[in-house]
């Protein structure tokens, strides 16, 4: 039996084959890789059609050119149906770019908390990239733990804080997306919003917790904890005088604090109340009229400062140092040791006075000024963050002074004002 031989021209097979569809710039095809070089990856597309991966498009969130393998199925994006060597020109960057807008697009309409970790800081922010879309955190949207506070908002103070923070990972959310220039703002505070909100909730004065220090100012130091923030007023530090917050803490630090005002989101804190008041037991230890060996611990304008104890100070005024120096620093050093009398003791105000005059020797008067003067440096807690209050406070104990009869009465009152 003889095989008979068919042959067709060329032309007829070209005509009777089907049309090669090739596809369209922005497609997503996916292919298995057959051939991996050192920057360029070849990928069959079903037999009919080879495709090329190669330079920056090699690279995405999800992949890189050490971790696919002769075998492997990719998903690319088609950048040009064919190039001068017939080949399908992709990106895996740009599918995977397309695969990231999708899930940026589901988290913002879902309201679904993700993880990104920041590769750069500014004095406004931080700033991401995945996959080519921009992202950026303002500082505003920072939680507290992260918060930037400085003293003066120095912008180069916060631009440092920030910069501590590139490669943390951060939980947050979209609050605004830009799909057609590929940006994304983003919230870490909005991220603990519910969690906040329902800390707070519980929150009662009197609660005692731990928390992280979150920054550290003036007028005094920032704690953190569940995703909320409180202030711990520098007369809520400690009992004793204190002129420099970062003497009692650091940033990071854990430390130990009482509720004692909520208002709001404000929320007010106390480290010295978590301690023993020194002051209760104050007129056993001191009695008026007693001398005690001591040392000059600053000098101010209007008196000199002793440390009695650890958290008590003692004033001496002027007034009452020989001579009533207009500027103590003429006669007094700090570190000098001094013998002074107790000429006054205020438990209720937190005050001691001293004098460092001889026995019988009169004291100068005490002008209105440096009355006020003395009051502010020694009055306590709330109050002494309201300057009105300390001169008024300031203005009373002068007439109490003046009118004795009615000294009881606007004591007081002052008392009643800056409780």
């Amino acid at each position: 039996m003889s095989v008979q031989t068919i042959v067709v021209p060329m032309d007829q097979l070209m005509q009777d084959s089907p049309a090669l569809i090739l596809p369209e710039p922005g497609a997503m095809v996916t292919g298995a890789v057959v051939s991996i070089e050192k920057n360029c990856i070849i990928v069959d597309l079903g037999g009919v059609l080879t495709g090329m991966i190669s330079g920056r498009e090699i690279k995405d969130s999800m992949n890189t050119i050490e971790e696919l393998h002769i075998g492997d199925e990719v998903a690319a994006c088609v950048l040009d149906p064919e190039n001068d060597d017939g080949l399908v020109v992709l990106s895996l960057r740009r599918a995977s770019q397309d695969k990231t807008w999708d899930k940026f697009v589901k988290a913002y309409e879902s309201n679904q908390t993700l993880k990104v970790k920041p590769k750069e800081a500014n004095k406004g922010g931080l700033l991401l990239d995945v996959d080519g879309i921009k992202g950026f955190i303002p500082v505003s949207q920072l939680a507290p733990l992260h918060y930037p506070r400085v003293n003066g908002a120095d912008s180069a103070k916060i631009l440092s804080r920030l910069q501590e923070l590139i490669g943390k990972e951060f939980s947050v959310k979209i609050i605004n997306i830009d799909k057609e220039n590929g940006k994304l703002i983003l919230s870490e505070r909005a991220a603990y919003e519910r969690e906040r909100s329902d800390a707070l909730s519980t929150l009662k004065v009197g609660d005692s917790m731990s928390g992280t220090v979150s920054g550290i100012v003036k007028f005094g130091i920032f704690v953190a904890f569940d995703g909320l923030e409180g202030l711990v007023h520098i007369s809520e530090i400690a009992w004793g005088h204190v002129s420099d917050a970062h003497d009692f803490a650091r940033l990071g630090d854990k430390v130990n604090v009482k509720i004692i005002g909520i208002d709001g989101d404000k929320i007010s804190l106390s480290m010295k109340q978590l301690t023993k008041d020194p002051w209760e037991e104050i007129e056993k230890k001191y009695k008026v009229g007693s001398l005690i060996k001591t040392k000059i611990t600053r000098l101010a304008q209007f008196g000199a400062f002793v440390q009695l104890e650890d958290d008590i100070t003692g004033l001496i005024h002027n007034s009452e140092i020989s001579g009533n120096p207009e500027d103590p620093a003429k006669v007094l050093e700090v570190g000098q040791a001094v013998e002074a009398r107790v000429i006054e003791i205020n438990k209720d105000e937190k005050r001691i006075g001293l004098s460092l005059l001889a026995e019988g020797e009169a004291p100068a008067e005490k002008p209105k000024k440096a009355r006020k003067e003395a009051v502010k440096e020694e009055a306590p807690a709330q109050a002494a963050s309201d300057d009105a209050v300390v001169e008024e406070k300031a203005d009373k104990v002068e007439k109490a002074d003046k009118k004795p009869k009615k000294a009881a009465k606007a004591k007081k009152e002052v008392e009643e004002k800056t409780e």
